[in-house]
């Protein structure tokens, strides 16, 4: 009988790779975790975060930040639940048992049914727990949203389109002259309404930090998720500056910020722990088909990055991780669909199983440089 293939990769910045050989991996090394945009490709990272925050992170006392844009907002507020454990598994049955069937007679949902329907799933899932997830004693959350500037200030049926041409045409000559066109809003927890500083440098993109609280909660993290023209914007969220908020994912798809400067301006060090869903971190949304700039950098010396195996990602259904296509791919099929991400889900508690032996029994062969 043949062992099953091994599912998890580990790879580290050259800070991060030092650290791991002197010391291994504690829960007290761990700053910061970051939570990338990509949808259903979250989903590949339940059984992690249940370990991670339900389990492993636990052990420690000291405060970490918890950095998400769309899914990774939402995977993010959830690890900040009371019962993390069990709040994780009902993340992955809600998102899995979501439908968005279009009207009878129209082929397509439009845009501002999506967003009612995933308002209302937002409402079931956190009413009557924000305070849970404002008040965490060791969590700072932070939910990214990119907020419309120019033509993009308001959502409209030839404004939206001809901004984001815009935007892209500037992302492609100089990523921070995205900046012009959409603004980095990060809506933080903190105590009476306060707000600690980001754990990370703003990295030449315009950025603007916000008080989350009981208020403005659900339309932030709508806003986080909220993808161009498959939802409509959340416009003039409470305690931020009126406008229209997007997706964070625009701004941030994978959370490739600048921790490093961050972490030195408060004369401390330790790891960025990344559960990913690929090894490349990409900058921004507009930026997945820009190859060079997936890339490593400085910015992510001290990070270590947990993801899938390609070759192990080949073997689950259809041969990839679950994704936003398969609405489309699977049509009305919902039982289909929700067949192939629950065997996904399901074979993703090995990535779980390989980090807890790995933690164990540090084995530095494995580690690859990021």
């Amino acid at each position: 009988m043949t062992s099953s293939p091994r599912s998890l990769r580990i790879y580290a910045g050259p800070k991060a790779l030092t650290h791991l050989r002197q010391n291994g991996l504690a829960p007290e090394d761990v700053r910061v975790i970051p939570a990338a945009a990509g949808g259903p490709k979250g989903l590949i990272l339940g059984p992690l975060d249940r370990f991670i925050f339900g389990h492993w992170l636990a052990r420690s006392r000291l405060p970490v930040d918890l950095v998400g844009a769309s899914i990774g907002a939402w995977r993010m507020a959830t690890a900040c639940l009371e019962q993390p454990v069990q709040a994780f598994e009902r993340l992955e049955s809600d998102y899995i048992a979501q439908r968005f069937d279009p009207p009878a007679g129209q082929k397509r949902t439009p845009a501002w049914l999506v967003s009612e329907r995933f308002a209302q799933s937002l409402q079931d899932f956190y009413g009557g727990r924000v305070a849970e997830v404002l008040n965490h004693p060791r969590y700072r959350l932070h939910v990214v949203t990119s907020r419309g500037q120019k033509l993009l200030a308001r959502e409209s049926r030839w404004r939206t389109p001809v901004g984001y041409l815009g935007a892209f045409a500037a992302n492609a000559l100089h990523r921070p002259a995205l900046g012009r066109w959409l603004e980095r809003v990060v809506f933080s927890t903190g105590e009476s309404g306060s707000v600690h500083g980001l754990p990370f440098s703003a990295g030449g993109l315009r950025t603007r930090q916000v008080s989350l609280n009981e208020a403005n909660f659900m339309d932030a993290v709508r806003a986080s998720c909220s993808i161009p023209f498959v939802l409509q914007a959340v416009h003039d969220i409470s305690g931020a500056p009126r406008g229209a908020y997007w997706d964070g994912g625009i701004t941030d798809y994978h959370m490739h910020l600048d921790y490093v400067a961050s972490q030195a301006s408060e004369g401390s060090g330790g790891i960025v722990l990344y559960p990913h869903f690929q090894k490349a971190v990409v900058p921004g949304w507009l930026d997945k088909g820009l190859r060079w700039r997936h890339k490593p950098s400085r910015f992510l010396d001290a990070m270590v990055v947990l993801a899938p195996d390609p070759a192990w990602v080949a073997g689950l259904p259809r041969g990839k991780l679950p994704d936003r296509h398969d609405f489309v791919d699977f049509g009305s099929d919902h039982d289909a669909r929700a067949a192939a991400w629950n065997a996904a889900t399901a074979a993703s508690r090995q990535l779980a199983d390989e980090f807890a032996q790995w933690l164990e029994h540090p084995d530095m062969s494995r580690v690859e440089a990021l």
